[in-house]
């Protein structure tokens, strides 16, 4: 038996993974599917979080394990995952990344837009408030950019649950050492059709940054909703390959 700790992204919640959740546990797993601050469940005022409240979230409930966890980090959860690792590199067995951000140390969630020429993949869905303190969704954009294989019905249901995303921490760099975060094997599932993280992008950020294996779906920047099954068998040959 494995313990999964499942990190939504941005402006989504545990929620996002209920289609997963029980999946994972009818193979025999333990799954936790946490709520970051100022998502789903939880209402930290947005002023008040930054990478840290990320971090500290996440790893509160690490500490309360008492066997190392395989981390699942989606989209932005990437950036807290990545962090994370460096703190406790000793509980956890693996890390893995779902369609999601792989900065290198010294980068923010925003920097790695630069490091390759989108084109006319450049993703388009979003926008930052005047007061600069959230980024926000273009609604004529959601569907196409994060729910594109999925029904309607799904794309409206988790429209309806997106919340407003804190900035702070999509431009607070991360700082992680080959030592610690280095220690922690790592895996990248990419989405061939995401456009939220265009591949061009994926495969770019996982060139610098090296991992163990990469998994290719062709999927949408949502998995979970679009090819649950596909995305419960990947995790499950992930732990089998311990």
């Amino acid at each position: 038996m494995s313990t999964f700790i499942l990190v939504h992204g941005s402006w989504h919640g545990a929620w996002c993974w209920e289609r997963i959740v029980p999946m994972l546990e009818q193979a025999g797993h333990r799954v936790i599917a946490i709520d970051l601050p100022a998502h789903g469940k939880d209402h930290t005022p947005i002023a008040e979080v930054n990478l840290k409240s990320y971090t500290d979230c996440l790893s509160a409930v690490l500490e309360q394990q008492s066997e190392k966890v395989i981390l699942v980090g989606h989209s932005m959860a990437g950036v807290v995952i990545s962090q994370t690792a460096e703190y406790f590199p000793e509980k956890i067995e693996k890390l893995i990344y779902l369609c999601a951000f792989l900065p290198e140390s010294g980068q923010t969630l925003f920097d790695a837009f630069g490091i390759v020429d989108l084109g006319d993949d450049a993703p388009t869905a979003v926008y930052i408030d005047e007061a600069q303190t959230y980024i926000g969704l273009i609604d004529e954009a959601i569907q196409s950019h994060f729910f594109a294989d999925s029904s309607e019905e799904v794309f409206q249901y988790a429209k309806a649950k997106l919340v407003k995303e804190p900035l702070i921490p999509s431009v607070t760099p991360i700082q992680i050492t080959e030592n610690k975060f280095g220690s922690v094997p790592r895996v990248y599932i990419e989405g061939l059709r995401d456009r939220a993280i265009p591949i061009k992008l994926q495969r770019a950020m996982y060139a610098k940054m090296p991992c163990e294996q990469v998994i290719t779906m062709d999927t949408d920047h949502s998995p979970f909703y679009s090819h649950t099954t596909e995305l419960v068998d990947n995790l499950l040959q992930l732990v089998l390959k311990k």
